[in-house]
């Protein structure tokens, strides 16, 4: 596997994991480790004390027998046949595979093979080391040459260099060099290395289950931690994004709202042309006739020029008080929810004379003046489109609740129209569009031969709940 798959693939595990298999390599390879270096120490504390304990049993047993040794250069016959009867018999004969008395000179004074005594060696290391004072053993680690004098064992053995002291002085004298037969020592040398292994596992063990159970924890938390923080940055996206939405409408709305401004005052211009002008242009012709000039002569003309005079200017009045009345929104700052919807009701109903069925539900819910004047301009709209198309004919309007919103629904049973034909630049249905659209609402129409239904929906969540 290369580099960089091996990267990516340690990067995409998650942190728990990534210790699980760090800490478990550095726990094997540290048990491995701290296992070898206790089971070495344990190891050489076995031997050495078992060494002593056989040192001493053997010293005790051998230094009644041997002579002064600061003076012997060699044992006397008496000597070697008391050592090869003790070193044969007993217990000794069978503990011991071969025996060899050192002098300090390296000069083999007893040995079990009678061919090694009286020669001359180099001593080795282990043989200078006891004749500094130290014991010294080892155990199954026989030099080849050893080896085969010993007759190639199979056996155990546990090689001792015990030093021979001088009882007044404590000197060193000579080095008793044997080897032991060690097949119990091996059995506990393995059961104490098991044990010891297997204390080394269990603290490591303990320790890194310790450890995982901590990075556990703290895994887990982080990754909620994480979850939740991905889950609000998700929100916030989400916010962010309908509030961009919100205000490209804004803007959009903003926008249409002056258009359809400017078509609102060209639309007035022409009423107030076409209508209360072009009548009042008619009576001020009229007062300019000459049934006026010659009124003394022509009373009953005259009468009848005045009376056609009033009632252009009397129609003139009349449409100017509609086009103001529509233009003036009664006091609703002040008006509950369900109070605008009645008012702008009432003033169809006086305009009009329809009768006007109306239903609402029962909402706690503030509108603020914007939203009011939203929903009294949508009634009030709607009720003169039904009333001018559709001749007011079943009109009436269902205030209701869905989850979080408002519905308004303005419903006529006219012969009804088709919505796509609707054209962007009329002023009284785009205008609501873009008025509730504004506010975050829905605008919506259904027509079709029994009837239309214009529905009007509001979030109360988006405004302020009482």
């Amino acid at each position: 596997m290369r580099l960089p798959n091996v990267i990516a693939f340690w990067t995409g595990q998650s942190l728990a994991r990534q210790f699980l298999l760090a800490g478990g390599l550095i726990s094997i390879i540290a048990t491995l480790i701290v296992g070898t270096f206790v089971a070495s120490l344990i190891e050489e504390a076995v031997t050495r004390n078992s060494a002593a304990s056989t040192a001493l049993y053997v010293d005790s047993i051998i230094a009644p027998i041997l002579p002064d040794m600061t003076t012997t250069e060699k044992l006397d016959e008496s000597i070697e046949r008391v050592l090869d009867e003790t070193l044969s018999q007993g217990a000794l004969g069978q503990r011991l595979i071969s025996f060899r008395l050192w002098r300090k000179d390296g000069t083999i004074l007893y040995a079990n093979d009678k061919t090694l005594m009286g020669k001359r060696l180099a001593p080795s290391e282990d043989l200078r080391a006891a004749f500094s004072g130290k014991m010294v053993s080892e155990f199954n680690r026989i030099d080849p040459e050893e080896a085969e004098a010993l007759g190639n064992q199979t056996q155990p053995l546990l090689e001792i260099y015990n030093p021979v002291l001088q009882p007044w002085s404590g000197e060193v004298v000579a080095v008793s060099e044997f080897y032991e037969v060690a097949t119990d020592f091996e059995r506990s040398l393995q059961s104490a290395r098991l044990r010891a292994w297997l204390a080394v596992i269990a603290v490591i063990a303990a320790i890194f289950s310790l450890l995982s159970l901590i990075v556990f924890r703290g895994s887990r938390l982080i990754e909620l931690q994480r979850g939740l923080l991905n889950a609000r940055v998700g929100e916030l996206s989400h916010l962010l994004k309908q509030n961009r939405e919100l205000h490209s409408r804004v803007q959009k709305a903003s926008q249409q709202t002056t258009a359809i401004n400017e078509r609102f005052l060209r639309r007035l211009g022409a009423d107030l042309h076409d209508g209360p002008a072009q009548l009042i242009a008619y009576a001020s012709l009229r007062i300019d006739s000459p049934a006026i000039l010659g009124a003394q002569a022509l009373r009953e003309a005259r009468e009848a020029e005045v009376t056609s005079i009033k009632k252009s200017l009397q129609e003139a009045m009349r449409e100017i008080r509609s086009i103001c009345h529509d233009l003036i929104l009664p006091e609703i700052e002040a008006a509950n929810f369900q109070d605008v919807i009645l008012q702008a009701v009432q003033r169809h109903r006086e305009r009009t004379g329809v009768p006007i069925a109306l239903t609402m539900a029962a909402v706690e819910w503030q509108p603020s003046p914007a939203e009011k004047i939203c929903v009294y301009r949508f009634v009030q709209e709607t009720l003169n489109n039904g009333w001018r198309h559709a001749g007011g004919l079943g009109q009436k309007v269902l205030q209701r609740l869905e989850e979080d919103c408002v519905v308004v629904d303005v419903i006529d049973t006219g012969p009804g129209f088709d919505p796509t034909q609707i054209k962007p630049t009329s002023l009284g249905i785009a205008g609501l569009r873009e008025r509730i659209e504004s506010l975050g609402g829905r605008f919506e129409i259904v027509s079709n031969s029994s009837g239309t239904t214009v529905t009007m929906t509001l979030k109360i969540c988006e405004t302020e709940k009482t």
